[in-house]
């Protein structure tokens, strides 16, 4: 009964440490080029409207605000350093050169 019960978690724990396993370089950096890919700067609308008819207003506020994951640092650093953390390894090539990006 001891002995099931020590495969059983040692059969757990590597589960665990599967799921903490890199993935592949490839595969890292086709998810790192979308994280640091250009964002739309902050931008926002304010508008206000007063009819004629009597005391109607009408008022409306929007703000979007994209920031990539490099701050407003060198995306090509965040790029290496975001492949290398997911798969343990340096990208295959450079941001700058990958066809898929629009930075």
């Amino acid at each position: 009964m001891r002995a099931a019960r020590a495969y059983g978690l040692l059969a757990a724990g590597a589960v665990a440490l599967a799921a903490c396993a890199p993935i592949p370089v490839q595969e890292a950096e086709a998810q790192c080029a979308r994280l640091v890919g250009p964002r739309a700067p902050i931008s926002g609308e304010i508008g206000l409207g007063v009819t004629s008819g009597g005391p109607r207003t009408t008022a409306s506020v929007g703000l979007n605000i994209g920031v990539p994951i490099g701050g407003n640092g060198d995306p090509s650093a965040a790029f290496d350093r975001c492949v290398y953390n997911k798969s343990g390894r340096m990208p295959t090539r450079p941001l700058y050169a990958r066809t898929d990006w629009k930075g």
